[in-house]
């Protein structure tokens, strides 16, 4: 592969008149013209300056853009909603930033083949709220929803909520439409579930974080709208009830569990105290705090299993407690204890958020080691410990109390070396970025490396396409 040489005045100043010649002022941005949301994601990453900003309205747009900027060697960041927290998303200075904010919105909802047709730039919300119009349900769910986009949901192969029974973001992916590095737009908008004429050329583009592609287009899968949700907040006193309550909920409930969220005490008392508008459901204190929904078919049927099951676990001993929904506003109210991380950045300032995997019988020894870790080497830390359980996927906000500046990379090294120990990944839902690469090498072998640059070799023979993220184009170090 050969590396993209630093770029030139002469050759950044070729390729904006190039685009200016291709684009209107609307479609192209720069200088004091480009947004300050264009200069960073959520990351905790200092703002960068690129050469511009180009939003096109059209896949055609899209192609166009990657054609001119790789003809004038000028490489490109994908952007989305900017809502990462691996910085993936982050700009290069010298490059130009392809947004996708003007390509959005539904183009078709297909009830016979329970498909959705949408372009990269329509915000989750939008998608969920056209699925429901129709009848249908959209599984993924985050807590971004309102302002992260489906192209970048994709590109980082996004969980949220509901991975326990929907799976991952890739899951609900029938077809796709991705530019490549040279320009080339490639359109398979599948609506079979079953084809397999040939290599599924889409998983290259799911997960891989705009460095082999930028998607445009994606066909998704709708679900039958559930006809009722039942959820619980329950207390429990040992992770090990946890493990029970996972395995009864499994057991008891099928297809039908849709949610198994875990919150640490330490979470729980900084979601339930710290902000706004969070109330406790159940009260005393306990070891954890469990959140089972159920999606059901609806009627009188589904809320007496939902309520019979929770019984049968207060007379074994599983539960301690537990606040049982009795309608729709009571399971928002639910989630929003688990929401509330949302809010953290707000109420306890500049922090790291980490999104990790682990066995699940793995995890509270895991936090139980990480939390003292941080005790010792972290000033005043602070530590807590939340996630989705039920499919190994386990969050951490951790920070220095009153530090002027947080040592994000000491703390960082503390908590993927820990990650390392106890054999998980660094990354569940969220991607590689620019953070976590320095740690790939934690969860990925030299030989996968090796294929995945074999992989970015081929695609993107000249590193144009989100150059740096996710690993280095070297045979050494991540």
């Amino acid at each position: 592969m050969t590396q993209m040489p630093p770029l030139s005045s002469s050759r950044g100043d070729a390729c904006l008149a190039a685009l200016r010649a291709t684009f209107d002022a609307r479609a192209l941005l720069c200088g004091d013209a480009i947004p300050a949301r264009n200069l960073q994601d959520t990351s905790y990453l200092a703002p960068v300056r690129p050469l511009a900003v180009v939003r096109p309205d059209s896949a055609e747009g899209v192609a166009e853009a990657m054609r001119i900027c790789a003809a004038h060697g000028v490489v490109v960041v994908p952007q989305g909603g900017l809502t990462g927290l691996a910085g993936g998303g982050h700009p290069i200075a010298g490059a130009v930033m392809l947004s996708l904010e003007r390509f959005a919105g539904v183009e078709e909802i297909d009830p016979a083949s329970a498909t959705i047709t949408v372009r990269a730039g329509t915000p989750l919300e939008v998608i969920q709220k056209a699925a429901d119009e129709a009848g249908f349900f959209i599984a993924l769910d985050l807590g971004a929803r309102g302002s992260c986009q489906i192209g970048g949901n994709l590109s980082t192969n996004a969980g949220g909520n509901r991975v326990i029974r929907y799976g991952m973001a890739r899951e609900m992916v029938l077809g796709l439409q991705y530019v490549l590095a040279d320009g080339t737009l490639v359109t398979s908008l599948n609506k079979m579930l079953k084809n397999n004429a040939g290599y599924d050329l889409k998983q290259l583009m799911l997960g891989s974080e705009g460095t082999l592609g930028i998607i445009t287009r994606a066909v998704l899968r709708l679900h039958p709208k559930p006809g009722s949700t039942h959820a619980a907040l329950c207390g429990v006193e040992s992770y090990d009830d946890v493990m029970a309550l996972l395995a009864a909920a499994r057991r008891g409930l099928g297809p039908m569990l849709s949610a198994f969220e875990v919150m640490w005490p330490d979470y729980w008392h900084e979601a339930t105290v710290t902000v706004k508008g969070v109330r406790r459901p159940v009260e005393g204190a306990h070891a954890f705090y469990v959140l089972v929904e159920m999606q059901g078919l609806g009627g009188e049927v589904d809320a007496h299993r939902f309520m019979g099951w929770i019984e049968g676990l207060f007379e074994q001993g599983v539960i301690a407690d537990a606040a049982i929904s009795q309608s729709v506003a009571d399971v928002a109210a639910f989630w929003r204890t688990r929401d509330a991380a949302a809010e953290f950045g707000t109420v306890l300032g500049p922090h790291c958020a980490f999104d990790i995997g682990l066995p699940v019988t793995a995890m509270d020894a895991f936090a139980r080691a990480c939390r003292a870790r941080l005790a010792a080497e972290i000033p005043q830390a602070l530590s807590v410990y939340y996630g989705h359980i039920g499919d190994g996927n386990l969050h951490i906000v951790a920070l220095s109390r009153g530090a002027a500046q947080q040592p994000m990379a000491a703390i960082a090294g503390i908590v993927y070396s820990t990650v390392r120990e106890f054999g998980g990944t660094v990354s569940a839902e969220h991607g590689i970025g620019l953070l976590k690469k320095p740690y790939l090498g934690y969860t990925r072998s030299s030989e996968e490396l090796a294929l995945m640059r074999r992989l970015k070799a081929a695609l993107d023979p000249a590193g144009v396409l989100n150059p740096g993220k996710v690993f280095d184009m070297t045979t050494g170090d991540v």
